[in-house]
């Protein structure tokens, strides 16, 4: 395992796998008759405040897009039951997570799993972090396709209606992917970007019509598309296999002390969530998209805001994507090359591979739902619910909490919550496709 590890830095063999090192010292001393580091012994230097900023950035993605027409597919009332649902779960999660990684001293997801399970468990975790970040690099470039048309179109003034190349968003986000994302990819480290979509949603709210319905209140008013609903939520709060790292950098860290990072960065992004929510859907109501920004193009497609948003995210979603395809790039060499030192043309391949799968996924995607859907109900609920829990009663030993404790007990509750979430929003998800309802894109 520490030849594995010394391929991904400094850092990975001091914390991402501090078993090894510790199984290493059951069975072989070290020849310096050291004690190995471990994660408790690096004295981190972020402070609280920047320890809840990085984290809310780790939260907020392109999940906050699809937020309003869950809104609109569920009404007010509803949706914000959910979303409290969805968040306090989140945290109850994390909880799992911390009291799992102060009992066998590991601040790394997949190695938890390790510990669990063994490989199988690591391999369950790495493909299931892997997933959704091709989740998020399929949304991301989603919105390149679907947005970057229209900024084209306001810069040139083209008929909407004109068949030119360059108003095709399937052109272009392959153009993106080999000018702009694949170069980046292959450097070293990049910094991260994010927007913020509840001032821009905020900035529309005149819009809104005087009149409530009980749709407003809480009523469905589109039954087939309410499925999509959870995953949405689900995907929108996937940050756990950062917590970890988040946790390790920590100044002064405790398990109190970074539960309170999580619930403050939690709640934070609960409350941006609601309003981007809430003004995104009562601008537009029922003709609310899967993508909220795309709506705002019935508004003027020229508006001078609405283009300076939309290079935003355009820069915002494609310096991203980069930034993604790192963890997913470490998480199969992890997996697939873990005794082999790191090798060039095996660092592009997986790259290009990674790209080109990604770009036929969102050039045949008829709408972003679809990768909102898939995704929030098959990583996401593994890395919120499924994970921590079996990680935790695994993990925790008998000694200190039997199995037929209340904690376990509260924890078995939570997987078994996770797989019934996984299974009945699949199967709608499933039953939606066959029966066509979301091929249309969403426009209500």
């Amino acid at each position: 395992m520490a030849e594995e590890l010394d391929t991904n830095g400094t850092q990975n063999v001091r914390f991402d796998d501090p078993d090894a090192i510790l199984e290493n010292e059951e069975f072989l001393p070290n020849g310096d008759g050291r004690k190995p580091m471990r994660f408790t012994d690096f004295e981190g230097k972020t402070s609280f405040g920047m320890s809840v900023f990085n984290l809310g950035n780790a939260i907020m993605g392109s999940g906050i897009l699809g937020l309003a027409y869950a809104m609109a597919n569920t009404g007010i009332l509803l949706f914000l039951f959910l979303l409290t649902a969805v968040a306090a779960l989140s945290s109850y999660s994390i909880h799992l997570l911390l009291k799992s990684s102060g009992i066998v001293g590991i601040r790394a997801y997949e190695q938890l799993g390790y510990r669990a399970f063994g490989t199988t468990g690591k391999m369950a975790a790495g493909i299931a972090i892997t997933l959704q970040n091709i989740g998020a690099m399929s949304s991301y470039l989603y919105i390149v396709k679907s947005e970057f048309p229209l900024v084209i179109q306001a810069f040139s003034r083209a008929d909407p209606t004109a068949d030119l190349w360059y108003l095709n968003g399937n052109y272009l986000v392959i153009m993106v992917s080999i000018s702009v994302i694949l170069p980046l990819a292959l450097m070293k480290q990049l910094g991260e970007l994010h927007l913020f979509f509840s001032l821009l949603t905020s900035l529309f709210s005149h819009k809104i019509t005087a009149s409530w319905s009980m749709v407003t209140l809480g009523v469905c008013v589109f039954p087939s598309q309410t499925a999509y609903t959870i995953p949405i939520l689900a995907f929108a709060f996937v940050c756990h296999p950062e917590v970890l790292p988040i946790y390790t950098e920590l100044r002064n860290p405790s398990q109190r002390r970074m539960q309170h990072v999580s619930n403050l960065s939690i709640l934070v992004m609960y409350t941006m969530y609601f309003l981007a929510a809430l003004f995104g859907y009562l601008t537009f109501y029922g003709k609310t998209e899967p993508e909220l920004l795309h709506t705002y193009s019935r508004i003027d497609p020229y508006d001078t805001l609405i283009l300076c948003v939309r290079l935003a995210v355009l820069t915002a979603v494609t310096l991203t994507v980069p930034i993604v395809l790192f963890p997913v790039r470490r998480a199969l060499n992890q997996m697939f090359f873990s005794s082999k030192s790191f090798n060039w043309l095996r660092h592009v391949a997986i790259a290009i591979t990674l790209l080109s799968l990604i770009n036929i996924l969102v050039i045949f995607a008829p709408n972003i739902l679809g990768i909102f859907g898939i995704i929030g109900a098959t990583s996401a609920p593994c890395l919120i619910f499924i994970f921590p829990a079996v990680f935790y009663i695994r993990i925790v030993p008998k000694e200190q909490e039997p199995m037929f404790s209340t904690p376990k007990i509260l924890a078995a509750c939570f997987a078994g919550l996770g797989v019934a979430f996984m299974t009945m929003s699949l199967s709608f998800i499933i039953i939606d496709w066959t029966t066509g309802s979301s091929n249309s894109g969403g426009g209500h």
